[in-house]
């Protein structure tokens, strides 16, 4: 009798822990290699908080031969580290059904650079001889800068990524992403400074996180453990320890090199693109139907898209983000 009770207890506690689920599998495509500002996904991955919210994430790389942008569309990835909200206006006039979830720059690292000392402020580029803007550039943030800044065509000359010509012209101001041509300038011997248009008004936000609209309506948990997870792997990231982070990158990317990396959160923190605005009382991801209007009709006004082009409800969903996520594990790291 006791061997049956045995038996009987052990399978009540069987019953009782139910089947063991797999953890939902999750593909996350990037705007690029591997690199620090992707950083905090990766933490997430390496220390296990993916894990924690039962996801199973996959990070797949975009870079100069991969067009992350259609896999999202054709459910070939989940959620997508976009650009800036003109990417999703676009979607939205051209009926892709994509939805923002979150924003994890407060700032968009779009910006100008211009040799050490040369120009004494934005206002001063005006009258650089030569302004270096790619093709995409030239329809979208030049507008605006010619439209509210003074700028004039005149000036412009294509920009092909590459900083030679930047480098033999003293005067040449160029288009720069604020944590990389910097820094490629510094280790060729250029000082420069910096110009972050987000603090001339450019006030989109940057790295957007997307999903398709359908996932939004059938899976809100999915989506919201993944913007929960995203965002403590972040704040672990910019204010633990990136050790680990910091490998995943490097074996996804070997182009990267802890120096590297080091040098290119430094300058996040420097230009306050991630935890800053918003995202200091509603947390990291943190987004404001107000400032999304602000810049629609920026762009608007500056030509970039036509009015009524855009259903801005469908633009972004805030369910997932300013509930102060990861607050107080930046309060735990960092003692404030």
């Amino acid at each position: 009798m006791k061997h049956i009770t045995s038996l009987l207890t052990a399978l009540g506690l069987m019953l009782a822990a139910g089947p063991s689920l797999a953890a939902d599998k999750v593909v996350f495509g990037t705007n690029w290699l591997a690199q620090g500002g992707h950083g905090g996904f990766y933490q997430a991955v390496v220390d296990g908080t993916y894990e924690k919210y039962d996801l199973d994430v996959e990070i797949r790389m975009g870079g100069p031969q991969v067009n992350t942008r259609p896999m999202l569309a054709a459910g070939r990835l989940d959620f997508l580290m976009g650009g800036n909200l003109l990417l999703a206006f676009d979607n939205i006039r051209n009926d892709i059904p994509t939805t923002v979830v979150a924003a994890l720059f407060q700032k968009d690292p779009q910006a100008f650079m211009a040799h050490k000392g040369q120009y004494a402020d934005f206002a001063a580029l005006t009258k650089a001889p030569s302004v270096l803007v790619s093709k995409d550039g030239q329809f979208s943030f030049w507008q605006w800068m010619v439209d509210s800044h003074g700028f004039q065509n005149e000036q412009l000359r294509p920009y092909g990524f590459n900083l030679a010509q930047f480098l033999s012209d003293p005067k040449m101001v160029q288009q720069a992403y604020g944590t990389a041509e910097p820094l490629y300038a510094a280790k060729e011997g250029a000082e420069v400074d910096v110009f972050l248009l987000a603090d001339q008004g450019w006030s989109t936000y940057g790295s957007i996180i997307e999903t398709r609209s359908e996932l939004v309506e059938t899976n809100p948990d999915l989506v919201q453990r993944f913007i929960d997870a995203s965002i403590e792997g972040w704040y672990n990231y910019l204010y633990g320890d990136r050790t680990a982070a910091y490998q995943a990158i490097i074996a996804a990317n070997p182009e990267m090199t802890v120096e590297k990396l080091d040098a290119e959160m430094l300058q996040f923190e420097r230009l306050g693109i991630i935890d800053s605005g918003d995202a200091l009382k509603k947390g990291i991801g943190a987004m404001d139907e107000a400032r999304i209007k602000g810049f629609y009709d920026l762009a608007v006004e500056s030509k970039i898209i036509e009015a009524g082009s855009v259903d801005l409800s469908k633009v972004a969903d805030m369910r997932f983000v300013n509930h102060g996520k990861g607050l107080d594990i930046k309060a735990a790291l960092t003692g404030k």
